[in-house]
């Protein structure tokens, strides 16, 4: 099933050696390879405003993870360390070279996992919005884990979906209205069990598996962008601090990284001012 908007992406297919299949797009020509790693529950789509530009000057590759948009559902072992494997299974199947890991949110703690198990995945990382920089205690596990299900974030409800986007902008631009609609049909189409067992299971992931404490084993260049309005990372309930607080904290970690601070944007921050980032990533990657 497919909507307009996803249609356009151009998806195409391919299984993994743990015997999983994964939707992609690959676009555009290039000496370098952006591999975007999306967030929690949503798919390669919201790549689409970086993917235009950039493909321009590099070969742009985006995954939709297992138990996400287009790629298979069902009883697998999300987790961070799970995902990682995907991610390099799919580099090394593909052959894809001078690799740069492009990871949001969720995707963002992905990409550092797999460095921190395979060094040489990549050269170069970009993290946009990234999950991994705040820590928890097992009170703070625990109250963050049932603030998201009280939410019942991106259920099979229109509502919600169209709630929980929403809120990781800073402003509601009019383009999010294709990527809503696109989670909408695919959870429509799809189980709403399922998506909750993989949400449940990557939330327990990205809090049972930290990289905060190794981030100053990310030896590659690293290019940090943060929208300055972000309202999910951190939970201002449980640490109720700016985010470049928290983001000049955790950059400081990590030896040969910079960071970008974006002004009026949110969590969706390759979406909202892709212009800003897109700029960001090229002169990083030149």
């Amino acid at each position: 099933m497919r909507s307009s908007f996803a249609s356009a992406l151009s998806y195409q297919k391919i299984a993994l050696s743990n015997g999983a299949s994964v939707s992609y797009i690959d676009q555009g020509n290039g000496t370098q390879t952006i591999v975007f790693v999306h967030g929690l529950a949503t798919y390669a789509g919201t790549w689409l405003q970086n993917i235009e530009v950039l493909k321009n000057s590099f070969r742009c590759v985006a995954i939709d993870l297992p138990g996400n948009g287009y790629s298979d559902k069902g009883d697998l072992p999300y987790s961070m360390q799970y995902y990682a494997a995907c991610i390099y299974d799919f580099i090394q199947l593909m052959k894809l070279k001078n690799v740069v890991l492009c990871g949001h949110s969720m995707g963002g703690q992905i990409a550092m996992t797999l460095l921190l198990n395979v060094p040489h995945a990549a050269e170069k990382i970009i993290l946009c919005a990234p999950a991994g920089f705040e820590q928890f205690n097992v009170f703070e596990k625990t109250m963050y884990r049932s603030a998201i299900g009280m939410a019942d974030m991106f259920s099979s409800d229109e509502n919600n979906i169209r709630t929980s986007i929403y809120n990781s902008f800073y402003q509601n631009p009019r383009q999010a209205d294709a990527m809503i609609k696109d989670l909408i049909d695919i959870l429509a189409f799809y189980p709403s069990a399922s998506y909750k067992k993989m949400m449940d299971a990557s939330i327990q992931g990205m809090m049972n598996e930290p990289v905060y404490n190794r981030l100053g084993e990310i030896l590659l260049p690293c290019l940090v962008i943060f929208g300055a309005l972000d309202a999910l990372i951190p939970n201002k309930l449980l640490h109720p601090i700016a985010t470049e607080q928290l983001a000049i904290r955790a950059v400081a970690k990590i030896p040969n990284a910079r960071l970008e601070m974006i002004p009026f944007a949110g969590h969706f921050v390759q979406w909202e001012k892709a212009d800003k980032v897109n700029e960001a990533m090229v002169n990083f990657l030149k």
